[in-house]
C-alpha cells in the first residue's frame, strides 16, 4: 500500500464511514450536535438519506478537510462567521455549486459572491448597554465607540475572535483602513479592563457593572433571556440592546453558514440538506433553538428577540468580510488590540 491509499484508507476509518454506501451524505459541522442533530435526523426522516455527523471546532474541522484533500468523505461543512466560510473557500476545500432554491431563498449578501457557502442563519454583533449607566439612544452606531464619553467603559473580547476581524473588516470597507485604525485605537483607549472571556463573559460583566457598554453577537444575549441560570435571567434585566447604524448603513450582521466540500462523493445529497436547511421549519427551529435570526425572511422570529423590533441591516456582501480579514487583524495589532 502507498502513501496515498494509506491516507485513504486511514480517513475511511476515523471518518467511520463506507464509500459505497448510495444513500448518504456526511456533515463536518462546527455547530455542536444539539444545534443541528435534531434538524438532520428529520431531513433523514423526510428523504430517507442518512446522515453521518462530526462535530468539532471550526479551525479544527478547516485542517482536517485540507489534510484529506481528495481522500475527504466529507460532503458539507458547516462552520460559523463569513470569515472562516471565506477561509474554507481560499483553502480550496469547497466548490461551487448551483441551486436554484438556495439562490432564491438566501439573500444575495448572505451568501458567496462565486456560490462556494450560504448562509443559514443571521447573529447581528450590535452594541449593548447597562441601563443604570447608560440612558436608552445615547449610543446609536459603531464609530461612536471610539468617543471619549466611553474612556475607560467598554468591555470586548480579544482581537483573535473572529467575529470582531469580521466588524472590524466591515468598518474597513464602509469607512477605509485609516478611519477603522483611528477608530480601533479609540476602542482601546475606552477599554475597561484587557480584553477577556467570550461573549456571555462581556454581558455579565456589563450587568456587574464592571463595564457600561461592549459588543457581542445577538444570540449570547438571547440565552442570557432564556437561561435557567437565575445569575443569567438577573443579568439579562440590567442590560439594554442597541441597534446600531439605523440611520445609515444599518447594523453588522454576520452567518453560520455552509458549502458542499470540494472531494464530496455526494454531492447531490449535500445540495439536498443545505435546501432543507433553508426550509421554513429548519430556519424556524434553528432561531429558536440557538436564539439567532433566519436568512429566510418567512420564517418565524423567537419571541423574545422579536420584542426587539426588526433593524435595518448592513447589506453590505458578507464576502468581503474574508477579503479585509488580514487587513483587519493587522490594524487591529497596530492599534494596540490584544
Amino acid at each position: 500500500m502507498n502513501f496515498k491509499q494509506w491516507v485513504g484508507a486511514l480517513v475511511l476509518t476515523s471518518v467511520g464511514l463506507t464509500a459505497t454506501a448510495a444513500e448518504q451524505v456526511s456533515v463536518y459541522s462546527a455547530r455542536k450536535e444539539a444545534l443541528i442533530k435534531p434538524l438532520l435526523d428529520q431531513f433523514s426522516e423526510q428523504t430517507g438519506i442518512k446522515v453521518n455527523l462530526v462535530t468539532g471546532s471550526a479551525d479544527t474541522l478547516l485542517k482536517r478537510l485540507e489534510l484529506e484533500g481528495q481522500y475527504s468523505k466529507a460532503d458539507v461543512f458547516v462552520t460559523v462567521d463569513a470569515g472562516r466560510l471565506y477561509r474554507a473557500k481560499m483553502a480550496e476545500v469547497l466548490q461551487p455549486i448551483e441551486s436554484d432554491v438556495l439562490e432564491a431563498r438566501v439573500p444575495a449578501n448572505l451568501q458567496d459572491a462565486d456560490n462556494f457557502w450560504f448562509g443559514l442563519s443571521q447573529r447581528a454583533r450590535t452594541v449593548f448597554y447597562n441601563k443604570n449607566t447608560v440612558a436608552d439612544g445615547e449610543i446609536q452606531s459603531y464609530e461612536q465607540l471610539a468617543d471619549e464619553q466611553w474612556r475607560g467603559r467598554i468591555c470586548v473580547r480579544s482581537s483573535d475572535n473572529i467575529y470582531n476581524q469580521s466588524l472590524v473588516a466591515s468598518l474597513i470597507e464602509h469607512n477605509g483602513i485609516d478611519a477603522t485604525e483611528n477608530w480601533a485605537e479609540g476602542v482601546v483607549a475606552n477599554m475597561a479592563r484587557p480584553p477577556a472571556g467570550g461573549d456571555t463573559d462581556q454581558l455579565l460583566a456589563l450587568a456587574a457593572g464592571l463595564c457600561d457598554l461592549t459588543f457581542v453577537n445577538t444570540y449570547y444575549f438571547g440565552r442570557l433571556l432564556t437561561s435557567d441560570n437565575e445569575r443569567e435571567l438577573a443579568a439579562a434585566e440590567n442590560i439594554g440592546l442597541a441597534w446600531m447604524n439605523q440611520d445609515g448603513r444599518g447594523v453588522h450582521m454576520n452567518v453560520s453558514g455552509a458549502g458542499v466540500t470540494k472531494a464530496a462523493p455526494n454531492r447531490d445529497n449535500a445540495i439536498l440538506l443545505l435546501e432543507f436547511l433553508v426550509s421554513d421549519d429548519a430556519q424556524s427551529w434553528y432561531a429558536h433553538v440557538n436564539n439567532e435570526y433566519p436568512v429566510v425572511d418567512t420564517a418565524e422570529i423567537p419571541e423574545h428577540l422579536a420584542q426587539y423590533g426588526s433593524p435595518k441591516i448592513d447589506s453590505l456582501n458578507l464576502t468581503v468580510l474574508g477579503e479585509n480579514n488580514r487587513e483587519a487583524v493587522e490594524l487591529m495589532d497596530r492599534a494596540g488590540w490584544r
